[in-house]
């Protein structure tokens, strides 16, 4: 019993680390074109990133239920449209995909009073 009780704790912190983390959310449909375009010219170097650092990017189709623990202003309604979660509540989205200057100016406006990105922007 007491084994048990201390795997479901290691598993609740784990979940409640999770929880605090910033993300990325990518609502994303097949077919889309401008996904597609994020994908190609974005997807590749997103990662390396302070932006893709701070907040890694999950990807959810925009038809899927919202996951559980993850409070939105309101739904998606256009594709791709790029949420950004902090401890599981959104702090900016961009709707749309508006090239790749603008993409970064915008996420930058979003993350850049976190302490998150704060410390990713002075350890590159």
């Amino acid at each position: 019993m007491k084994s048990i009780l201390i795997a479901l704790a290691l598993s609740l912190s784990a979940v409640s680390a999770q929880a605090e983390q910033m993300r990325l959310l990518m609502f994303e449909e097949v077919g889309c074109h401008w996904c597609a375009k994020w994908n190609s010219k974005l997807g590749p170097i997103y990662p390396k990133t302070a932006e893709g650092r701070t907040a890694p990017l999950k990807r959810i189709d925009i038809h899927d239920p919202i996951p559980a623990g993850i409070k939105l202003k309101s739904r998606p309604q256009f594709t791709p449209t790029f949420v950004v979660i902090r401890n599981g509540t959104e702090i900016g989205r961009i709707e749309g995909y508006p090239g790749e200057d603008f993409f970064w100016g915008l996420m930058e406006q979003i993350l850049t009073d976190t302490p998150e990105y704060q410390k990713e922007k002075k350890a590159s």
